[in-house]
């Protein structure tokens, strides 16, 4: 195979230009495979989708854990949800102040894989602060006791095993073990083409029901379907630009290779026909 090839919508293909297929797995969930390229370094697929590579997997990873972090630092526990390829935890445990993360994620395979092949993701993982659950996400947040500051869904899309995290159920759930100043982030899929567009609204509807503050912001993912893919912030308390710190992250000395205080608030001024998509909600 010289090609990998990902179907954005029946009519656009996206491909890329592989050096070598490393790494081929059928998980009891899923479908993974690891593939070297010329272009993006590494880079590992689940059912065919590309989840991270090695040279755009800085932009999901910072975006989605330092913007709740500059909206509240006093953030102490943290439950991540999915995340195998361990990028979200790798942020997380940049900041000293933060005591607990739990890492729940359905497929031990996928972290496994990426631990022995996509190691610019995986060095928190072995952070003492770090315990791995490899469950059920939507079964452990019915289920747990434990209350978190910050939940972060970093999830595939809404097939499969990622299906249940974006249900009214889940988020019911996420709402109810979250502390009373906590925040709630998602990968809330991209707003361009019609089948990603379609599950953003589902997910907004549901958790703008659920929160006070709802808000969606964006980020530019060159390999992710139109490249132009969105988050959902949902806290009880806080609004993610009116409450934002915006000096909390150079103070801590952070090098960040997309995120600083511009593009914070700067994500959260929408398209006209993003706007427009979130109204009809």
């Amino acid at each position: 195979m010289d090609w990998f090839t990902e179907k954005w919508t029946p009519n656009i293909n996206f491909s890329v230009k592989i050096k070598e297929h490393i790494y081929s797995e059928t998980t009891p969930f899923q479908q993974l495979e690891v593939y070297d390229s010329f272009d993006l370094g590494r880079f590992f697929t689940l059912d065919g989708i590309m989840m991270a590579n090695e040279k755009d997997e800085f932009i999901y990873h910072e975006m989605i854990i330092h913007t709740p972090m500059s909206v509240n630092p006093n953030i102490k526990n943290v439950l991540v949800i999915g995340g195998g390829d361990g990028g979200s935890v790798r942020e997380l445990t940049r900041y000293p102040s933060i005591i607990k993360i739990d890492m729940v994620e359905i497929d031990e395979s996928v972290v496994r894989a990426c631990q022995k092949y996509f190691q610019v993701t995986t060095t928190g993982l072995t952070d003492p602060r770090v315990t791995m659950k490899f469950e059920d996400g939507l079964a452990f947040v019915k289920n747990t006791k434990n209350v978190y500051d910050l939940i972060i869904v970093d999830s595939t899309d809404p097939i499969g095993p990622g299906e249940g995290l974006f249900s009214m159920e889940f988020y019911q759930n996420c709402h109810r073990i979250l502390s009373d100043d906590g925040i709630l982030i998602n990968q809330h899929e991209s707003p361009y083409f019609d089948k990603e567009s379609q599950e953003m609204k589902r997910a907004h509807q549901k958790i703008k029901v659920l929160f006070p503050v709802a808000k969606v912001y964006q980020a530019f993912i060159p390999t992710y379907p139109s490249g132009h893919w969105l988050f959902g912030f949902a806290s009880k308390k806080y609004d993610p630009v009116v409450d934002f710190k915006e000096a909390f992250i150079e103070t801590l000395g952070y090098k960040t290779k997309y995120y600083n205080k511009n593009i914070h608030t700067g994500s959260f001024a929408l398209p006209n026909y993003v706007i427009e998509k979130l109204k009809k909600i």
